[in-house]
């Protein structure tokens, strides 16, 4: 089997050129090549000794997911349906805006987290994305839109501190000037909050880091974000200040989806803004977007409204989201894309009840 070039970063390039006999500063080269210039053409690599390109030909590969749907919606949102596999598709979204162009990538076929407002989890979980399927869908989107991509964010399907080992790998790609060039302030990765993730994160590759938090207190985000269960309230705040030793922010991102009657009255902004004084942070608040069976509401603009006041009153930084791409199912917690559900979660998925603190 050939090798996926777009899987290697500059270490496994090193290695794979080792192998073949090639020089250290091949490297350099190829990485532009594949990543500055997305070529998938050895024979066009024209500063690489015929010899070389005859051994990639031979040897390796770039190839990237297949595209079998391209959506544009009318705020100009894109997104992508890219298969994976037989049996796997995931979704990738580009958003742009007059001073950046976001892209949001995917780590996991599904989600196996289950979280109970987000449409990915309902669907189930099939299996981890490998390196060059994640930086594939940066490599694609390169290549289709016009627009630069200045900030990349890993919150599309799946929970990537579950797959690291493909993950880092892609993020260094991201951040090597040979490659994508991005600032480590402009790659961000989302979390439900898997600690152990969080710690290998910090140590390895930290860049700007999401938390997923959407509740105040255990009691609630148990419901909301099982996985709080294992990983409650106190250890996740303790390592999201572990984090903050080394991310290239001084603060985390926590996430907040607004659900109507479920975690949006003036107690639960209040107990948010008392954890604040226990880590440095911002709030993004994300009004919620419908699907199916969801059993859950969008609060009202003007209970988000204040919501945010109440946050901000209290010299908090708080943010609202502005829902980009609902219209073809591309905003957040809606990307559902098709996967073969090993858990077996998406038959077994029921209408969620209102869930209250």
């Amino acid at each position: 089997m050939k090798t996926n070039l777009l899987g290697l970063d500059a270490a496994g390039l090193a290695g794979f050129f080792a192998e073949l006999g090639e020089k250290p500063f091949r490297v350099r080269q190829v990485l532009r090549w594949v990543h500055q210039r997305r070529e998938s053409d050895f024979t066009r690599m024209s500063d690489l000794a015929k010899g070389l390109r005859d051994k990639l030909a031979a040897q390796a590969c770039v190839e990237a997911p297949r595209i079998v749907g391209d959506t544009l919606a009318e705020d100009g949102t894109r997104k992508w349906l890219l298969k994976v596999d037989g049996a796997n598709a995931v979704e990738a979204v580009f958003i742009p805006e007059a001073r950046r162009g976001t892209l949001c990538i995917s780590s996991q076929a599904g989600c196996v987290l289950d979280c109970a407002f987000c449409s990915t989890g309902k669907q189930g979980f099939n299996r981890n994305l490998s390196t060059a399927e994640i930086i594939g869908q940066l490599w694609l989107a390169s290549r289709l839109v016009e627009s630069r991509i200045s900030n990349v964010v890993m919150m599309g399907m799946g929970e990537p501190l579950l797959n690291l080992d493909n993950v880092i790998p892609a993020l260094r790609l991201m951040l090597d000037d040979n490659a994508y060039g991005l600032s480590r302030r402009r790659v961000t990765v989302s979390t439900a909050g898997v600690i152990p993730g969080m710690d290998r994160l910090r140590d390895e590759c930290p860049v700007a880091l999401a938390v997923s938090l959407h509740a105040p207190t255990d009691a609630l985000r148990d419901t909301l974000v099982p996985l709080n269960r294992r990983y409650p309230l106190r250890e996740l705040l303790a390592a999201c200040r572990r984090y903050l030793e080394k991310a290239p922010r001084d603060f985390i991102t926590f996430e907040y989806v607004m659900l109507d009657g479920v975690n949006d009255g003036d107690v639960h902004a209040r107990e948010l803004a008392a954890i604040a004084r226990e880590v440095r942070c911002k709030y993004n608040l994300i009004p919620f977007n419908p699907f199916p069976h969801s059993g859950f509401e969008r609060s009202p603009d003007e209970r988000i409204r204040r919501f945010a006041s109440i946050l901000q009153n209290a010299g908090v930084t708080v943010t609202t989201r502005k829902t980009r791409g609902d219209d073809i199912a591309a905003a957040c917690g809606q990307l559902a894309g098709d996967v073969a559900d090993r858990t077996r979660r998406s038959s077994r998925v029921v209408p969620v009840k209102e869930v209250h603190a």
